[in-house]
């Protein structure tokens, strides 16, 4: 009987671009800032990314854009967002009639708890300056710094699946 192998090595390979951002700009805001500096178009997408934490699900907006010309495609992700549920006082005290709606932070890579946004870019042949997009996005205004992330340095990789 003989015997088969798979190579699953080629499904390892990381096929995009991650770019931490630091802003206190709204996600629209820096998607517009963006469309002025990039040649993009960055439009606000419906499917938004949904987490499913231990508090709930949480969603995170994101805008897209496909570049036919170039076979690459733009995602503007939000890192973090902030999901409300409700806790029951179970406790006999003066407030033990009230629910309280607490609110806990989530993150898309909670391995990068300070950063603001994601942009996600997925080039299939090489032919992005990476490095001039990184200085390009550090003009823009109220972005206090930009970096090109590891991607091996990922832990939470399944989240970037969309």
């Amino acid at each position: 009987m003989a015997i088969h192998k798979l190579d699953l090595g080629e499904f390892d390979e990381i096929d995009y671009y991650l770019i931490a951002i630091h802003t206190s700009l709204e996600d629209y805001r820096l998607a517009y800032f963006i469309n002025q500096k990039l040649p993009v178009n960055l439009s606000k997408s419906e499917n938004e990314i949904q987490i499913k934490i231990k508090e709930g699900e949480i969603n995170f907006s994101r805008f897209y854009y496909n570049d036919e010309e170039n076979t690459a495609s733009w995602n503007l992700i939000q890192n973090v967002n902030e999901v409300i549920h409700i806790k029951d006082g179970n406790t006999q005290n003066l407030f033990s009639n009230v629910t309280m709606e607490v609110a806990t932070k989530a993150f898309l890579l909670p391995e990068f708890k300070k950063v603001d946004y994601f942009l996600k870019i997925e080039n299939n042949e090489d032919t992005l300056d990476i490095s001039n997009v990184q200085l390009i996005l550090n003009t823009i205004e109220n972005v206090s710094t930009v970096y090109i992330v590891e991607t091996s340095l990922i832990k939470s990789k399944n989240n970037l699946i969309f």
